[in-house]
């Protein structure tokens, strides 16, 4: 299994742990492609979530000391198939966290970043 596989599996079972239900996951070297539905349906994507899912990744990176995340693109989507919205988190905002960028800067900038869809499109 190469990296990237393993990497992919261990985030989808934790994401999957805690209500993130992965529905499409690739990862690229150090980028990766999210999609995911929650387990609560919300109109929109939440501030909870996000941090839930970059909370995740950053920990599954801790772990490992070859593999650090890049750029992530995030889509989520309702259980019925409704996108409720996208979100990304810069390679150079992870990189930076703790040295150049504070938690609350960090947070700030991925935050920003989401894009809301109406529920039932």
């Amino acid at each position: 299994m190469s990296q990237e596989q393993s990497v992919a599996v261990t985030l989808e079972n934790r994401l999957m742990s805690q209500g993130v239900y992965v529905t499409a996951l690739d990862i690229a070297g150090a980028d990766i492609d999210l999609e995911y539905e929650m387990v609560h349906d919300q109109p929109g994507v939440t501030t909870h979530e996000v941090g839930l899912v970059v909370r995740t990744i950053l920990q599954v990176a801790e772990e490992r000391d070859s593999w650090e995340p890049g750029r992530l693109e995030a889509r989520a989507y309702s259980t019925s198939g409704d996108r409720r919205g996208d979100w990304h988190v810069r390679g150079e905002w992870i990189t930076g966290l703790g040295d150049s960028l504070t938690e609350i800067e960090f947070s700030e900038r991925v935050l920003n970043t989401i894009t809301h869809e109406n529920m039932g499109k």
